[in-house]
């Protein structure tokens, strides 16, 4: 079985059956990594992108000159086979090695991230810090009832202050839903054995004997630096999109598909409309990266009643950055900072020029603020020009910059940047599964949207290449691809020295009544 590791490289030299016609739907990471892939093997595609422009949420946005990041993308792996795919495409030589760095912003002050207790405590004050080592006290003599949900998990593990402090308002903000309502499963993946007293302990021990400890151990570090495109990520999906268009495939823009006509077990052929206009391609295969939901109700015929109904279950959390020009003095070392003030919406502010210096120009940075919203509501509706005022009236509250020192401004709008996962989404997804195992198999879900998994662009690469190996061959079960239990920028002990391990990461599951209700009260306060 597949796992996103070494073992699941793409190793096949399995030969493509005569007759191969491949549409590929969608052109961010997995879909051209699946027609790159192909056109190795001298097999053309036709790809079909909605947008008008290629990488999906890993794309780089230029706007006046000024290119901007959306979400941020660090180019680490533990999948050997994608980390050299990504040089393959680029050449070493686009690349920037840039260090990692990211912060806590609550209250006037900066916070290392992952959150380090001492310095926490140090920058809360002696009394609000004996507050907290009270509170977590009170925690280990009395833990929460209920540690299976977010809030309840890290009050045990750093009490109720630090939790209200540093850990509540943030993912409130990301999932639009109270801490309490969310799975500890995302939680635990990030502060996997750590401890207010142990780290306590840690900062107090000389750095030799730390040392001699650690020694032959299996010791967990996140990575202190990343590979990076010196244009964005959207540069490698450039590239990737020229070196396919170069080798025979058609890319097609502003082209959205309609209908993914089937018979006889099979995807026969997909018709799509672009610019009012409806063309009809034939297919032997389809690879599909467009959102799972879309591609079950896309089906002609139409699945039954229950796999529609299951498609529909499936919903999404949507992104916006909105990006400030200001001079270089409002710069910052971070890659970005996560902003836990309770008085502000956005939710995190990038530096693109921390990311790299060809993003912004000389003498100015450009700051995105990011905001978590669900497509038409009160936020997505706004005007670009009300977006613009909203973040310099926030990046000045927050002490960042100065509003009137802002020189430009630019709204992107994300919808469907993240897979919910809600109580019922497993069971939706495995029905949508099972039904097009049976009547579809030809029809291949890859990537974050395609799979209704929270992913990073490896882990939709890696879904991608091997199910080019199913084509050519092979019998990968790309499902088994999967996040793993430790943080994906985690390197633990052998693991990071061999570059094996999973890939990917988790997200909290989030109560189908509580994305209804949190619904519902924005509809009522819009």
């Amino acid at each position: 079985m597949a796992t996103a590791d070494e073992t699941a490289a793409p190793t096949s030299n399995a030969s493509p059956q005569s007759g191969t016609n491949v549409v590929v739907i969608g052109a961010g990471p997995a879909g051209l990594t699946a027609a790159y892939q192909l056109s190795k093997q001298g097999i053309t595609t036709q790809i079909f992108e909605s947008d008008s422009i290629v990488g999906g949420i890993s794309r780089t946005v230029e706007r006046d000159g000024w290119r901007f990041d959306i979400g941020g993308h660090r180019f680490f792996t533990k999948v050997k086979s994608v980390d050299d795919l990504w040089f393959e495409i680029l050449g070493a030589d686009e690349f920037l090695q840039r260090p990692r760095m990211s912060r806590l912003l609550y209250r006037g002050k900066l916070y290392d991230y992952p959150l380090k207790p001492v310095n926490a405590l140090r920058n809360l004050g002696p009394i609000e810090a004996t507050r907290c080592v009270a509170s977590y006290g009170w925690a280990k003599v009395h833990p929460p009832k209920d540690t299976s949900n977010l809030e309840g998990f890290y009050i045990s593990m750093f009490g109720r202050r630090l939790y209200e402090h540093f850990f509540r308002r943030y993912n409130e903000k990301v999932w639009g839903v109270p801490t309490s309502q969310l799975s500890a499963d995302f939680g635990a993946q990030r502060v996997k054995g750590m401890s207010l007293m142990t780290a306590v302990a840690d900062a107090m021990t000389p750095k030799k004997i730390k040392q001699r400890r650690s020694k032959g151990a299996q010791v967990t570090s996140l990575i202190e630096s990343f590979n990076y495109p010196k244009y964005g990520p959207g540069q490698m999906w450039e590239r990737c999109a020229e070196l396919v268009v170069e080798r025979g495939s058609e890319l097609h823009y502003r082209s959205k598909v309609v209908a993914i006509h089937h018979a006889d077990g099979a995807a026969r052929s997909v018709t799509v409309e672009t610019d009012g206009e409806r063309t009809t391609f034939d297919c032997s295969h389809v690879i599909s990266s467009m959102p799972f939901r879309t591609l079950v109700e896309s089906l002609d015929p139409a699945p039954p009643a229950e796999v529609l109904a299951a498609a529909q279950g499936l919903s999404y959390r949507d992104f916006m950055t909105v990006a400030l020009v200001v001079p270089q003095q409002y710069s910052f070392p971070d890659n970005w900072i996560y902003i836990h003030d309770p008085g502000v919406k956005v939710g995190r502010i990038q530096n693109f020029g921390s990311w790299s210096p060809y993003l912004v120009k000389e003498g100015r940075t450009c700051l995105g603020l990011e905001f978590f919203v669900n497509e038409g509501d009160d936020m997505w509706t706004k005007s670009d020009e009300d977006l613009i005022e909203q973040a310099k009236r926030e990046i000045q509250q927050l002490g960042l910059a100065d509003a009137s020192r802002v020189e430009a401004g630019y709204v992107v709008r994300m919808p469907k940047a993240y897979p919910v996962y809600d109580e019922y989404y497993q069971q939706n997804v495995a029905v949508l599964r099972e039904w097009i195992a049976q009547h579809a198999p030809n029809i291949m879900p890859t990537g974050r949207n395609g799979m209704h998994k929270y992913n990073n662009q490896d882990h939709s690469m890696l879904t991608a290449m091997l199910s080019v190996e199913n084509i050519l061959g092979a019998h990968h079960d790309v499902w088994t691809v999967n996040v793993e239990s430790e943080y994906h920028e985690e390197q633990v002990g052998s693991e990071a020295s061999a570059g094996t391990g999973g890939t990917g990461r988790d997200a909290p599951i989030l109560p189908r009544d509580a994305i209804e209700a949190a619904a519902d009260a924005r509809r009522a306060g819009s």
